[in-house]
């Protein structure tokens, strides 16, 4: 079986790859299984930066194939943000309680044919010594004014999906998995294992 690093700590991360990979003979290690390595800092201004800097760092200290991913939310009233800034919005890395309570009173004078949003994802694969591929997926929709739904993460609970009558949060992971901007890179990325065999 092969094995892919998946550059995360981020464990509902982690969990959508595991089960999208699921038969596809990969066996998925998350960053846990390398408690040695360092963190490697989000400092780029696109998401394609971070995903490259984390894709092609974890691959050279592991010498494996790697994927990472930067994604976030992009909100139209609120100028793209927090786009790169998603995770850490209300300051703390991965504060979903307070990323969601900055973002709804950040919106609280918006009205909701002004909330549209996206959730943008960038894959990058990095194969030893065979270079990086990037893969993106986007999905759209709209922010609440409260959250709904105990699934998912991050800002999940308050992005509706459109043509959808739930949110992220609302969703069993199999159909979240096929409408996220998450599943829509990933399926990219496994048409080119298949056909690079890693």
């Amino acid at each position: 079986m092969t094995e892919l690093v998946v550059a995360t700590r981020n464990a509902g991360k982690l969990r959508e790859i595991r089960h999208l990979l699921a038969g596809e003979g990969i066996a998925v290690l998350g960053l846990e299984a390398f408690p040695e390595l360092p963190e490697v800092i989000e400092d780029g201004a696109t998401f394609a930066a971070n995903a490259r800097k984390k894709a092609e760092t974890i691959a050279q200290l592991t010498g494996r194939p790697c994927l990472a991913d930067d994604s976030g939310l992009m909100v139209a009233a609120l100028k793209g943000a927090p786009g790169v800034h998603s995770a850490r919005y209300a300051g703390m890395q991965g504060d979903d309680a307070a990323n969601n309570a900055r973002l709804l009173q950040e919106l609280a004078s918006v009205p909701d044919s002004q909330r549209q949003a996206a959730f943008c994802c960038v894959m990058a694969l990095c194969r030893p010594g065979a270079g990086t591929t990037l893969f993106e997926g986007r999905v759209t929709g709209r922010i609440l004014h409260a959250p709904r739904g105990d699934g998912g993460f991050g800002y999940d609970p308050l992005f509706l999906v459109d043509g959808c009558e739930q949110t992220m949060a609302e969703l069993p992971l199999a159909e979240k998995n096929r409408l996220s901007h998450r599943g829509q890179a990933l399926r990219q990325v496994i048409v080119e294992l298949a056909s690079q065999q890693v």
